[in-house]
């Protein structure tokens, strides 16, 4: 089969337009050269006029210069039809001017009576004035400002196009946007380059129209008097009538379109149509316009001047400055009340999205049916707690932990509560709604009759007396635990044990962005060379995972560049850091200013000793202990320290350095509050305490 070739026809629609624009050119070029009779010369004068004024109304309801970037384009030929209409006119005014003031058409004989009142003297003066405006005050300004906004744009690409290609690298952007700001770039360079040399249109075609109108006028009086048996009086007053006319048809279109370009160039910066832009910045000062309306009122009184149109501007200026300000405030009102239903109807859609069942909180405390209408009155004391219970874990351990949303779900038992680290329930808690708590310990118990719980945050005994008797417990010297506060202690307490989990890679960057400079470098010479910032992380979650704060995290950093050139494992690191931050260790390990510390007895340091395997560098590969020696330890160590946490004491317990992290492995299945901490790190000029040994 034979094959055919496409050809693509393109849009009539498309070439018609381009055909007439064509044709438009052609015959603007024709009116140069050939005679134009009155008629077609009056439709070309109006339809001048009209380009002009359609020109001046594009140039003020524009948002931004760009968006009129063909002005120098339609500025040429505006300026070019309104010279082959000059040259039109001056060959009908010389060639026909005898026959009387319409012998160049109804339109300049028109404007030659409506502006000159039949007086040529007027109109000339009057021509003269506008060629004046025109020339000497808004072309020189557009030109001025054109050429300055020119050598600024051009002058201004290499930092643009510098500032585009760094948000390109730093993922600001994408590369379909930088290519849009690259193309905006090089369309405002070239506008204000179009534009610096499409003013000098402008001045060339105010200059033009003088000099036209000159001609006529020296010209149809020569031809009137020698041509046509005129009088010099009588040619006179008749061509400069028709020469004067014509000038002032020429003129105002030309007027127009400078105005059209000096408000383009001299719009700058500001987003917005003309008239926005203008009336919002001179009507967003209320004290301004009670100034001004003042100073009219003042002139008004003033003896010799008049009376009313002062007041009436003041007046006016007055009831501007109140009814704006009101005006502005509704609209204001309106915008935000827009904006608060789309966030609520956006979010109401993504709480309704499949995508959302796919989140999960970070942290979360869901309670049951009850215990949800019992704390409902007191929801806005939650939230307010909450927010304290962050700001406090903020101060304590050096970074913001996640937000704690409270929800409500069904799944949970009515009278009980459940707290969620990333979906997944880490503790949860019968509430006996009603009614409360007094932790009593080993101590003695109040009288009032009540159950005997346990305290869910620490496990201690406690008693859950009815609401009513709170005031008779306090009299007792009790302290009673209302139902708030029971949740909030054992979210806190489960916040305090999963601190690791709640760092995140995001939280760790957030934490060395806020650092100095100098110490930003640091993190990043590390991280590139020695460390990643994954690892990094990782020491910072061991340290977390102990309870150690890591609010001094310059510190860290400068403990962790010591060590992580020569060493690659982070449990080794981990413990590097810890012996920098001895002061910081025990400064929060104190009580009063004392160290109470629980020592090992030399059987178990010997024990726990001869129990690392090390390779023949000396690095500890391996931690092998028999299990009925490990049983044994448990036993002593959860009798002594059991003793003395029932005592109400605060210590640590100290261990070698090097078995440290295996006594605090075990130590932690037994008591997780516990600290564990080795000789060395012990800061100088601490006070020590030694309350016994697990021997």
């Amino acid at each position: 089969m034979a094959q055919t070739q496409a050809i693509v026809i393109p849009p009539l629609e498309g070439r018609g337009r381009d055909v007439t624009f064509a044709i438009g050119i052609v015959i603007i070029l024709s009116i140069l050269f050939l005679p134009i009779p009155p008629f077609l010369i009056d439709i070309g004068l109006a339809f001048s006029i009209a380009f002009s004024v359609l020109i001046l109304m594009v140039a003020l309801w524009i948002q931004k210069p760009l968006d009129f970037s063909s002005f120098p384009t339609i500025l040429l030929i505006a300026t070019m039809t309104r010279l082959s209409l000059n040259i039109a006119t001056t060959r009908v005014i010389l060639a026909e001017g005898h026959e009387g003031p319409t012998a160049a058409g109804h339109v300049i004989g028109g404007f030659s009576q409506l502006v000159m009142s039949g007086d040529f003297v007027i109109g000339l003066i009057v021509f003269l004035i506008l060629v004046v405006v025109n020339f000497i005050v808004i072309t020189k300004g557009a030109t001025r400002i054109a050429e300055v906004g020119a050598r600024f744009t051009l002058d201004a690409i290499p930092g643009k196009q510098m500032s585009i290609d760094a948000d390109l690298s730093a993922g600001i952007i994408d590369e379909k946007t930088a290519q849009q700001r690259r193309r905006e770039l090089e369309d405002e360079s070239s506008f204000f380059g179009s534009m610096d040399g499409a003013s000098k249109f402008v001045r060339g075609d105010a200059i033009a129209g003088l000099l036209i109108t000159g001609i006529n006028i020296f010209g149809g009086i020569i031809i009137g008097y020698t041509r046509h048996d005129m009088e010099i009086g009588q040619a006179a007053d008749i061509f400069t009538k028709l020469s004067v006319g014509d000038g002032l048809v020429s003129q105002i279109p030309a007027l127009i379109v400078s105005l059209a370009a000096g408000l383009l160039v001299s719009r700058g910066g500001n987003i917005g149509s003309t008239d926005k832009a203008v009336v919002d910045q001179l009507s967003g000062y209320p004290r301004a316009l009670f100034v001004a309306s003042g100073l009219m009122v003042l002139l008004g009184v003033v003896p010799g001047l008049p009376f009313f149109p002062f007041v009436i501007l003041g007046s006016a200026m007055a009831f501007a400055g109140w009814y704006i300000p009101r005006q502005l405030a509704q609209r204001d009102l309106a915008l935000r009340q827009g904006e608060e239903q789309k966030l609520l109807e956006s979010q109401q859609q993504e709480k309704d999205s499949v995508k959302n069942v796919l989140h999960t909180s970070e942290i979360e405390l869901c309670l049951g049916k009850q215990v949800s209408a019992k704390l409902l009155g007191s929801h806005q004391e939650l939230a307010f707690r909450v927010s304290k219970i962050r700001k406090k874990f903020a101060a304590q351990y050096g970074f913001v932990v996640p937000e704690i949303k409270v929800t409500d779900d069904f799944n949970v038992p009515d009278k009980s509560y459940q707290i969620r680290i990333h979906g997944t329930t880490i503790a949860a808690n019968e509430m006996r709604v009603g009614e409360v708590m007094v932790v009593t310990g080993n101590g003695r118990k109040p009288s009032i009759p009540g159950d005997e719980v346990r305290e869910p945050a620490f496990g201690l005994p406690a008693v859950s007396i009815v609401e009513s008797f709170a005031e008779d417990l306090k009299r007792e010297g009790f302290h009673p635990i209302d139902n708030v506060s029971v949740v909030l202690t054992h979210m806190s307490e489960v916040i305090r044990n999963n601190l690791p989990q709640l760092l995140s890679y995001k939280d760790m960057k957030s934490l060395l962005d806020r650092l100095d400079p100098e110490y930003r470098k640091l993190a990043d010479e590390i991280c590139s060379n020695h460390m990643t910032y994954s690892g990094l992380q990782a020491v910072l979650k061991l340290l977390l995972a102990e309870r150690i704060s890591i609010r001094n995290l310059h510190l860290i950093l400068e403990a962790v560049a010591e060590l992580a050139p020569h060493l690659r494992k982070t449990e080794q690191i981990v413990e590097h850091v810890r012996i920098r931050m001895a002061q910081q260790l025990c400064g929060d390990l104190t009580d009063n200013g004392v160290l109470r510390v629980l020592r090992l007895g030399n059987r178990w340091d010997l024990a726990f000793h001869q129990a690392l395997k090390r390779d023949p560098k000396g690095d500890v590969v391996e931690f092998d202990i028999e299990p009925a020696l490990l049983e044994e330890f448990s036993e002593q160590a959860t009798k002594v320290i059991r003793e003395h946490l029932d005592a109400g004491t605060r210590f640590v317990l100290v261990t070698a350095p090097d078995a440290r992290p295996y006594v605090r492995m075990i130590i932690e299945r037994l008591f997780a509050t516990l600290p564990v901490i080795s000789h060395v790190e012990i800061a100088k000029g601490v006070e020590i305490k030694i309350l016994g040994s697990i021997s």
